[in-house]
């Protein structure tokens, strides 16, 4: 699964993850291969993957084929 970070300085892109558990506004959540569709808003806390954090302050998730992007604020 893709990973693919983009902030207001830099993109990251991390082509192999087995899951990533994101701070979703309504608590966390964990994606993994084949999860359906959606798109969530984030809150404060930290975006977990391939054992690195990544700390966020809010921003949004949508999740699609396989590949998770997150536009964050940091």
């Amino acid at each position: 699964m893709k990973l693919i970070i983009i902030t207001p300085q830099s993109n990251s892109c991390f082509d192999q993850v087995d899951k990533v558990i994101i701070p979703g506004s309504k608590g966390n959540f964990t994606v993994l291969r084949g999860h359906a569709p959606l798109v969530s808003t984030l809150r404060k806390g930290v975006i977990q993957c391939n054992q690195q954090e990544i700390a966020v302050e809010g921003g949004v998730v949508a999740v699609q084929k396989d590949t998770v992007t997150v536009f964050i604020e940091q």
